[in-house]
């Protein structure tokens, strides 16, 4: 079998990020010179919180407002509904003044009725009515008791009286509504009768005491009638309190998730916490799961029969791409650094496809894998694993002998770990991986996929010797300690911080992107090969009659037996 060799790439033609020579940057100041407060922002600042805020909580939470809304409401409408029922009679009288035709005294006479009403008040809500009417109604209620169900309420500016009683038999309420009338109507006669005899001249002896006609009487006005529905409980209007006490609470507990919850969810937030820059949102595609991590920066096709992908991750990336060619305009960044605070934050797939959209729009890319701890790069990508970094620091390998490309991206290389060696940090800070950094630079714009910066310290001498960091940060995972400790641990090193990139955020907050979706009908040519290859053969014969490929992507750079056995025989060198 003739021998093969890696696809080698040598020098390509600039693209707007190129320059005549490179050497690491060292920053002078910036963002990566902040002080640990500066980095970690104040949240005293942030404790005001406006209209927009208390809307923000408010669509953060909404389902525990709602649940526990709903809790609550179905509680208060519980506990109602297992109440008795209680029913309510109400009986009315007037006060009535004795008086003439003379217009002066019946203005009078009603003047006193209204007066002696609000007195009258005071003698219904007595003991010795309610004694009076537990002993004639003989209902199974003390005096005590019956005051506590009986209210006696006097409109204002009239000599009306209401007597309303509530039990929960319904017939019992009616009794001692009645009952409660005939008996204080007996107790104003016999008051008004006393007073009035009173004021009268004594009898001569031998006579009888002349009749005495009170001068203001209590008459009975409409009798209470056996109620058919209860008053209480309530159920709606019970359902409705509780429903609004649910969501003062639900709210209020809201609020205070909202001040406990230290993860970061919004671009806002992370650059109002910290003032540091974020370059970059990418939303949640749901194309990027299992083996598929590399959407080589243009939206996915869709399958026959579905639905259309949005292009929000798409059109993203480029945002991406484009802010980081203006954060330096006169010195673009030429080597930058893809890290996290911890792992399963999405890095490695955000510099895969950084990487990817940059190729795409013509510039040379390579893609370092930049973590020899645990590799990802060479399987995102596809590529011959297990050759790399170690083996050009090591001396077991040229640069060009190690670098791999996919044939759907030709402007993009890729530069593998290689074998995991035992001493990881000493070889990312040593001068060959700046020097290889460096050559890379010349080539095209170097993107490495770093670790983490909390578990190790690679990412942190990633960061010193490139142009500066990109930290990614997850939506509603990544906390404000981890970013805080991830930032300063760059900055001790005087690293530059590029800027931080808020990955997974709610597909929502993309809703616009869909105006650029294409339409349903137009993609009936796509889902029907029978209407694409009629139409092909319409257009041009010649190109229907030649051959396409299975697969239009070279998933693998050609690697030979000798070459395996070139890199497999130093696997004993660490």
């Amino acid at each position: 079998m003739a021998e093969e060799e890696f696809f080698r790439t040598g020098p390509v033609a600039p693209g707007p990020f190129a320059m005549p020579a490179h050497s690491a940057r060292q920053p002078a100041g910036g963002i990566g010179s902040l002080s640990n407060p500066e980095i970690g922002g104040s949240e005293a600042s942030a404790a005001g919180m406006g209209v927009s805020d208390y809307a923000r909580v408010a669509r953060t939470y909404w389902k525990h407002i709602t649940v526990i809304t709903l809790i609550v409401t179905v509680l208060a409408t519980a506990w109602s509904a297992f109440r008795p029922r209680v029913f309510a009679a109400e009986a009315t009288a007037i006060v009535l003044a004795v008086g003439t035709d003379n217009v002066s005294s019946l203005l009078a006479g009603d003047t006193l009725a209204k007066a002696k009403a609000k007195t009258y008040k005071s003698l219904a809500e007595s003991r010795l009515v309610a004694d009076k009417v537990s002993a004639s109604t003989g209902v199974n209620m003390t005096g005590e008791s019956l005051l506590g169900a009986v209210t006696v309420t006097v409109p204002r500016d009239t000599a009306e009286m209401r007597i309303k009683a509530e039990s929960p038999n319904p017939t019992t309420a009616q009794r001692v509504a009645d009952a409660w009338i005939v008996e204080l109507a007996r107790q104003v006669e016999e008051r008004e009768r006393a007073a009035a005899a009173a004021g009268q001249p004594a009898a001569p002896a031998g006579q009888p005491a002349p009749v005495v006609t009170p001068p203001i009487s209590l008459v009975p006005l409409d009798p209470a009638t056996v109620p058919t529905h209860p008053v209480s409980p309530g159920m709606g209007l019970t359902a409705l309190y509780g429903a609004a006490v649910g969501l003062l609470l639900a709210y209020a507990s809201a609020l205070l998730r909202d001040r406990l919850d230290r993860r970061l969810r919004t671009a806002a937030e992370v650059e109002n916490l910290f003032s540091v820059p974020v370059v970059g949102t990418l939303p949640v595609d749901l194309r990027l799961t299992g083996e598929n991590k590399v959407l080589g920066g243009l939206p996915a096709a869709p399958a026959p029969g579905s639905r259309p992908q949005s292009p929000a991750f798409s059109e993203a990336l480029r945002e991406l791409r484009t802010n980081l060619t203006f954060l330096d305009v006169d010195n673009p960044p030429r080597i930058i650094v893809v890290t996290s605070s911890v792992s399963g934050e999405g890095k490695s797939t955000i510099a895969a496809n950084l990487a990817s959209a940059m190729a795409a729009a013509g510039d040379p890319v390579i893609v370092v894998d930049g973590d020899l701890r645990h590799p990802s790069v060479a399987k995102i990508f596809d590529v011959v694993p297990g050759i790399g970094i170690t083996d050009v620091l090591t001396g077991k390998a040229e640069v060009d002998d190690v670098l791999q490309q996919r044939g759907d991206l030709p402007n993009l290389s890729i530069l593998g770990a290689g074998r995991t060696p035992p001493n990881p940090s000493e070889l990312l800070s040593s001068h060959a991986m700046k020097q290889l950094l460096n050559s890379l630079a010349e080539r095209g714009i170097v993107i490495i996929d770093a670790p983490p910066l909390l578990p190790v310290t690679d990412a942190v001498l990633l960061a010193k010797i490139a142009d500066g960091a990109i930290v990614v940060v997850r939506a509603g995972q990544t906390t404000k300690e981890q970013l805080t400790k991830s930032l300063g641990n760059i900055r001790k090193v005087n690293a530059t911080i590029l800027g931080t990139l808020l990955n997974c955020v709610p597909a929502k907050e993309f809703e616009g992107y869909s105006y650029y979706s294409p339409e349903p009908d137009s993609l009936d040519s796509t889902s029907s090969p029978e209407k694409a290859a009629a139409r092909d053969k319409t257009a041009s014969p010649d190109k229907a009659a030649r051959p396409q490929p299975a697969n239009s992507r070279e998933t693998r750079s050609p690697v030979s037996e000798v070459g395996r056995d070139k890199f497999s025989k130093s696997s004993t060198s660490f």
